[in-house]
């Protein structure tokens, strides 16, 4: 499917510079490779990729030190304009006003205030590689994704892109001007993969590269990227009382974006029955991922869409 004029490659067009990029770490507290990466760009001072300013924030400290994925509301689904203007009380929860602070001191959501660029690292049980996570098809997002997808070779490279309006874009990265999340996987809640860090640490690298190039004035040209449109979410089966009664079938375990057709088995239950999978053909993502037991979805299901993208160089004033 392909979305867009096929013929945008070949357009071109100037948007405005990337004055300052922030790195974030740390909105999943037991999501540990972006915090071990902020603090060491903190410990090395790295506060420039060639004329471009970087800023380094660790966004949930409390769920960090407390080593939980948050500790009263997932920061993470704080972000949307209800949530940024929502009136703060003696109930509300940290992540709550901790948006709110993230949102004053990064943005606000929106406004020509916000950061240029804002990036958020995530990892994931799921066995899903690097992924890109963004809301708005903005060709900065694709220019870099494009870039990282043509230069990291050690994981298989994805991008996520999650169809919201921005008032209800609920996640750190809608904050800035353009954003996205990196999502690594797999790795285990709590714990540090070298592996893992690496790849994140390389993403990084190539997007400081890229930042640098287009600020000194270097064009890129048009092209195309596949991305993965969500659908749909889909629950474990459960009883009468809400309990699951069924695990993730192995032949759908650490099988994200492989292509599920109807018929493909997705669940056993504990009594040993194999369930399979009725529908229209889909590519399953954050398969079995730890947090979202408590969310009750299993996986999530996605389209793959083709989108072109312009030339580009950067605005001059």
């Amino acid at each position: 499917m392909v979305d867009r004029a096929e013929n945008s490659q070949m357009q071109r067009t100037s948007v405005p510079p990337i004055y300052n990029v922030t790195i974030c770490g740390g909105t999943h507290g037991n999501e540990l490779t972006g915090v071990y990466i902020v603090r060491e760009m903190q410990k090395q001072k790295m506060e420039k990729a060639g004329s471009v300013s970087v800023t380094t924030v660790e966004t949930n400290p409390r769920a960090v030190a407390a080593g939980r994925r948050y500790t009263e509301m997932d920061l993470n689904r704080c972000f949307t304009d209800v949530l940024l203007s929502s009136p703060i009380t003696e109930s509300t929860p940290y992540e709550v006003r901790r948006a709110q602070e993230l949102n004053a001191q990064l943005g606000p959501k929106g406004s020509a205030k916000a950061v240029d660029l804002l990036i958020d690292l995530h990892n994931t049980t799921s066995n899903m590689g690097l992924c890109f996570i963004f809301y708005s098809i903005d060709w900065i997002t694709l220019h870099i994704y494009k870039y990282i997808e043509n230069n990291l070779n050690s994981v298989p490279v994805r991008a996520i892109q999650l169809d919201i309006p921005s008032s209800e874009a609920y996640s750190l990265e809608s904050v800035g001007k353009h954003g996205f999340a990196i999502e690594v996987g797999p790795q285990p809640s709590g714990v540090l993969r070298a592996d893992i860090f690496n790849v994140v640490k390389e993403a990084l690298d190539l997007t400081l590269q890229w930042l640098q190039k287009f600020s000194s004035g270097h064009s890129f040209e048009g092209g195309t990227v596949d991305a993965y449109t969500f659908v749909k979410s889909v629950d474990y089966p459960r009883d009468s009382a809400g309990k699951a009664t069924a695990i993730i079938h192995q032949d759908l375990q650490d099988n994200d974006f492989k292509l599920l057709r109807s018929g493909d088995p997705i669940f056993q239950t504990f009594s040993g029955d194999i369930l399979k999978y009725e529908g229209e053909d889909l590519y399953p993502f954050f398969v079995n991922e730890c947090a979202y037991y408590e969310k009750k979805i299993a996986f999530h299901l996605a389209q793959k869409k083709t989108y072109s993208f312009p030339h580009i160089s950067v605005k001059n004033d």
